[in-house]
């Protein structure tokens, strides 16, 4: 089972270089960042954690982009994966992200890995011209879109919401960049996942694992994919009960959050936290 940390990207505290370079150093597998590009002030979506147009952190209104803190990442680490929890390929222009997810991956030596993310905030979608009701497809389009760019040496791709002719677009990513999707764990979303991704990424609200990783196993395998789905773990504290009994569903990886300190608190925090759990 490996380990990774999620910084909350904002304009203050410890850099993502910073932060993916001492984990490295700690031993982690993995570093990742989310996205907003914005947040409206007033909003009809309620945040999932609070129920309310409440939000729980300012830094929702201080992410970085998540892709340049990613390179800033890979430009100071030479083995860590740089993935995003979550990124929202749906607020973008896919021609442009598949660009910057391939040129990223290329000089990275393939290291990404793309959560992926429907959006809880709809009013931010909104302003990205993304229809209500239609956050799932869009996801879907683009993700097929992407990988058609990223695997033909002429590109082409007709749906509902992207729709290009053959082209040609370099770099291709140094390998298979894998899509892991962060969203409830519902029957809903796991035929989803079994359909158009390769694995998923829980959220706060999943805590009971046992009965969510066997049914998306059931769907995975009734859809017909070869091996298990990716399984990663949002974890609070380093939990060892919890943690071998997480490797024993097969769970891949555990994310743990970093705190919101000052940036030698942060890299403090990621040296025992790699110690109490065994890694470097």
């Amino acid at each position: 089972m490996r380990y990774g940390v999620v910084l909350f990207t904002s304009d203050r505290g410890i850099t993502p270089a910073a932060a993916a370079r001492a984990a490295e150093h700690a031993g982690f597998d993995s570093f990742a960042v989310p996205e907003h590009t914005h947040i409206p002030v007033k909003r009809e979506a309620a945040h999932p954690g609070t129920g309310t147009a409440e939000l729980p952190d300012d830094r929702y209104l201080r992410t970085l982009d998540p892709w340049v803190a990613l390179a800033t990442a890979s430009s100071v680490t030479s083995r860590i994966t740089l993935s995003t929890a979550v990124a929202l390929p749906a607020e973008h222009d896919v021609i442009t992200l598949a660009k910057t997810i391939a040129s990223l991956d290329h000089l990275s030596g393939g290291r990404v890995v793309l959560g992926a993310g429907f959006g809880w905030n709809v009013d931010e979608l909104t302003d990205h011209g993304v229809p209500a009701g239609k956050r799932r497809t869009v996801t879907r389009e683009y993700l097929e879109a992407m990988r058609a760019l990223w695997t033909a040496d002429e590109a082409e791709y007709r749906g509902e919401f992207v729709r290009f002719g053959p082209s040609w677009a370099y770099p291709k990513p140094s390998g298979t960049v894998p899509v892991v999707i962060g969203a409830g764990g519902t029957e809903r979303t796991f035929a989803w996942i079994a359909r158009s991704a390769d694995g998923w990424l829980t959220t706060p609200r999943d805590r009971e694992l046992d009965d969510k990783v066997r049914l998306l196993r059931k769907i995975w395998q009734d859809a017909g994919r070869d091996g298990d789905p990716r399984v990663i773990a949002l974890a609070g504290k380093p939990d060892p009960d919890v943690l071998a009994h997480w490797r024993s569903l097969g769970v891949t990886e555990v994310l743990f959050g970093l705190p919101d300190r000052a940036a030698d608190e942060v890299s403090a925090y990621i040296a025992k936290l790699g110690e109490r759990l065994g890694l470097g």
